[in-house]
């Protein structure tokens, strides 16, 4: 192939990957599903056994990610300004208790709970958490969750991206086009493609569980 030819047939495909419908292609390639959390709460076994006097976690309805569940059981979490009802417990049980909130949520509680990747409670606002059967007081476990995305190794490898990476996720919404910055990606077989935020992040975006976000790697910004 002489050099006219090489140069024409780079030429076509630059055109292509910059066309208007190619973009929209590839925007489509890097959607990532929304899904927006509200209140809720991870307990041990044996905090849920203080709070309703069994240990017996009843499952309301599954989570998107495998294994993860809403249950019937709900508490109501105190600070000391206030306290919200109807917390709704997720299972299966965990190791440590958290509770995860909004910003406003903490704000109404008196409480100031650090934005924290879930899992992380060292140094995080104390709560009491009040049951039908009993209370706890925890020292430690009330946090806002920061913004992230699960995803499986093949969503991983299809969004050119690592665990532990951060990204920009630019919500596909034309009345408030907001772009989330620092989410964290976090990878796993068991993981199924879904971005988490809470309550006061998808108000802001006005955006609700089931819309879309487009993943931007750094340097892709427009």
């Amino acid at each position: 192939m002489n050099k006219y030819k090489i140069d024409h047939l780079v030429d076509e495909i630059v055109k292509e990957l910059t066309s208007p419908e190619n973009k929209h292609s590839r925007s489509i390639d890097n959607r990532v599903p929304i899904g927006v959390s509200g209140r809720h709460c991870h307990l041990t076994e044996e905090s849920f056994a203080t709070l309703f006097g069994n240990r017996c976690l009843s499952k309301k309805g599954n989570l998107l990610q495998p294994g993860q569940f809403a249950a019937n059981e709900t508490v109501t979490i105190a600070g000391p300004k206030g306290s919200i009802e109807h917390v709704r417990v997720l299972g299966p049980f965990r190791e440590q208790i958290q509770v995860e909130v909004s910003i406003t949520d903490s704000i109404k509680l008196g409480l100031t709970a650090p934005i924290r990747e879930s899992g992380n409670v060292e140094d995080s606002s104390p709560f009491t958490m009040i049951g039908p059967k009993g209370s706890i007081y925890v020292e430690k476990g009330l946090i806002v969750a920061q913004a992230h995305i699960h995803m499986s190794p093949d969503d991983a490898s299809r969004f050119h991206v690592q665990d532990g990476m951060f990204v920009r996720i630019k919500m596909v919404n034309k009345l408030r086009p907001l772009t989330f910055e620092q989410v964290k990606v976090r990878v796993s077989p068991n993981y199924v493609l879904e971005m988490h935020i809470d309550t006061d992040e998808a108000n802001a975006a006005n955006v609700r569980s089931g819309d879309f976000g487009e993943l931007i790697l750094s340097g892709e910004f427009q």
